[in-house]
């Protein structure tokens, strides 16, 4: 599907929200006129008082126009990029069965929009009347959005501006699931990269603990995230946490998550260490509670084990626990999604992150092109979750978007109330420094005025312990950076 701008070069929020809006057409622009094939034409237009979006799209037969204007006087360029996707949504709605759940809004972080609007002192109503208005998005996901922001104003109360949040990267898995896009490998080809690749690591700790403290930062969340972290066996999960503890200071956490992701990585002993060690909050994810759409996931666990699992580490002392859903897997269906969606509610866990399919081009599934829900199953999906969970007492305190979601809905995170993740909200909202250590992961320096500046850690173990010296030179730019802020 081509699209063409006339007038302007806003190229980048045309593209995404008609990937967003067409994503089963193939994407193409373009800088001559076009006729005889599907496209979209965005046009801008100045007048003496007026400045005029038009957007004129063909689908096969079919032709739709909308037009938009703003008085030049409240010209800015971020609304006249709102003007242009507001002109090229209505013509697509017309073309479309009916109107996406978030409107105009193409970006992956939709309650920076919500949590903006708050923070300038407008109300839950102004909010609500701007989401609906500038961006046509359905009365659920504003609910969704202004929830989060919510969650976020009360989280942003417990952080300061010399801050910070650690995360940890274990970029390994027992299996790879056929979904995943992640870099992280199988334990069962690279299982010799482990043992190196854990040393590399904490020689990475001991280099920039220094560096935290000399820059005067402390540390409020830590995230052990991956790829599964336990898929490093108790032993080495005990090293990884002992250097955390003995080389940064500890004592203004207030939140510890170790991802304990896939089930089959979990038993008793392991759990006990990692909980003794500090943890104070564990995801256990099993994606579906129905063992046929496990297999055909390329999971090798079983829906018991994610039960023994779970009450394992409630034995153990675990009182914040997360567990997450994948609406839109292969051979799912709404009642299957359902009923998983009960059986976690039976275990009455802390947390329920609720994420949408993303078929990424990386992930074995994107290839294999099986079979999957349609948008409008997913979308019952994640409408009867949304009711359930606030029916249950869950309310949404981080939300994202991807590329490439079934149906472009969303990914959610649930609570009870207290139990907001507090790592996801800094790190997705963008309001602490993020330091990261390990392969994959990314750093995110909070600069004045809302400016991140982002360093990358090396994607993949081989890459990593390849580079390990750019990785320590790369903290010591970071950290300069830091102390300069003051």
């Amino acid at each position: 599907m081509k699209l063409l701008l006339q007038g302007h070069e806003e190229r980048y929020a045309l593209e995404q929200l008609q990937l967003s809006l067409f994503p089963l057409a193939p994407m193409e622009y373009t800088h001559e006129p076009f006729s005889h094939c599907d496209g979209a034409v965005s046009s801008l237009s100045q007048g003496k008082v007026w400045l005029t979006a038009t957007t004129v799209i063909t689908l096969g037969p079919k032709k739709a126009r909308a037009s938009r204007r703003l008085k030049l006087e409240n010209a800015t360029v971020s609304s006249r990029r709102r003007l242009l996707q507001q002109s090229y949504y209505q013509a697509a709605i017309q073309l479309l069965p009916s109107p996406p759940a978030w409107g105009a809004l193409a970006g992956v972080r939709p309650t920076k929009l919500s949590t903006r609007h708050l923070l300038a002192g407008g109300t839950v109503q102004s909010c609500d009347r701007m989401l609906e208005t500038q961006y046509f998005i359905s009365p659920q996901r504003r609910q969704l959005c202004i929830d989060a922001s919510v969650a976020t104003l009360e989280a942003l109360e417990q952080t300061g501006p010399r801050d910070l949040s650690l995360y940890v990267g274990i970029p390994f898995c027992p299996t790879r699931c056929s979904y995943c896009s992640f870099v992280s490998q199988a334990i069962t080809k690279f299982s010799h990269l482990v043992g190196p690749y854990l040393q590399a690591l904490l020689k990475e700790i001991a280099y920039t603990a220094p560096l935290v403290a000399d820059a005067g930062y402390r540390i409020r969340t830590i995230y052990i995230g991956g790829g599964t972290p336990t898929t490093l066996t108790t032993v080495q999960m005990g090293q990884l946490m002992d250097a955390l503890a003995a080389h940064f200071d500890l004592s203004h956490v207030i939140e510890y998550t170790v991802e304990g992701g896939r089930p089959d990585t979990l038993d008793k002993e392991k759990l006990t260490l990692i909980r003794e060690k500090g943890c104070t909050r564990m995801s256990i994810n099993p994606q579906t509670m129905n063992d046929s759409v496990l297999a055909e996931i390329g999971r090798c666990h079983t829906t018991r084990q994610t039960v023994s699992a779970y009450q394992m580490a409630r034995d153990v002392g675990f009182t914040g626990i997360n567990m997450d859903l994948i609406a839109g897997l292969p051979s799912d269906s709404v009642a299957s999604f359902a009923d998983s969606l009960e059986q976690i509610l039976q275990l009455q866990p802390d947390n329920i992150t609720v994420h949408t399919l993303a078929l990424k081009r990386g992930s074995d599934l994107y290839g294999k092109r099986v079979p999957l829900p349609s948008a409008q199953d997913v979308g019952e999906m994640l409408d009867g979750t949304n009711a359930r969970l606030r029916q249950a007492g869950f309310l949404p305190y981080y939300l994202y978007r991807q590329k490439y979601m079934s149906g472009n809905f969303e990914n959610v995170g649930w609570c009870r109330p207290g139990y907001a993740g507090l790592y996801n909200i800094y790190m997705m909202e963008e309001l602490q420094t993020i330091v990261s250590l390990g392969a994959g992961g990314m750093n995110k320096i909070n600069l004045p005025g809302g400016k991140l500046e982002r360093f990358h850690n090396p994607k993949y173990p081989k890459e990593y312990l390849e580079r390990l010296d750019t990785v320590l030179a790369q903290k010591e730019t970071l950290f300069a950076m830091l102390k300069e802020l003051g």
